[in-house]
């Protein structure tokens, strides 16, 4: 029996000055920086949410605590590499993950393509399997502010 599944997964960072962006492991910025345990890239913490909860696994911070000093500034691809081999492990197959990154500052729209190709990379899909859209808070709440950003992403996987 075929059996195909699902999963959702969110994040949200505040934003301050600092070292440096990063957004499903490509730098978008050189002088912002998530306030975060790791190095808070919230798409690959979305995205892992995601892939976790088509598996019925524990989430994200269940799986690396906050208040474990051994991910204390980690890149977060260092965690979806830990992800991706649960999949391996448990022969699970992803068929497509859509993302939805909101934000104000800084703008993503121009790395969409290198984000794709890097998180096709890490995950051993195809460039089309993986979609990113970048949206706006029309500087509506925290967000529109420039204070914070946000992410969702949905996963469809297949047990083989």
């Amino acid at each position: 029996m075929l059996k195909i599944r699902s999963g959702l997964g969110y994040d949200i960072h505040r934003i301050k000055r600092g070292k440096g962006m990063y957004i499903g492991g490509i730098q978008v910025s050189e002088d912002l920086e998530f306030i975060a345990h790791s190095d808070g890239d919230l798409l690959i913490h979305a995205l892992i949410d995601s892939l976790l909860g088509a598996i019925g696994e524990e989430d994200i911070g269940e799986l690396f605590p906050d208040n474990d000093t051994k991910y204390k500034g980690i890149k977060s691809e260092k965690l979806l590499a830990k992800v991706k081999k649960i999949y391996e492990e448990r022969n699970v197959e992803i068929i497509n993950i859509d993302c939805v990154v909101i934000t104000e500052v800084p703008k993503i729209s121009p790395f969409k393509v290198q984000i794709r190709e890097n998180i096709s990379k890490l995950l051993s899909i195809e460039y089309s399997d993986f979609n990113i859209k970048a949206k706006t808070k029309e500087k509506v709440g925290e967000i529109g502010r420039g204070e914070a950003m946000e992410c969702f992403c949905t996963s469809m996987v297949r047990f083989k």
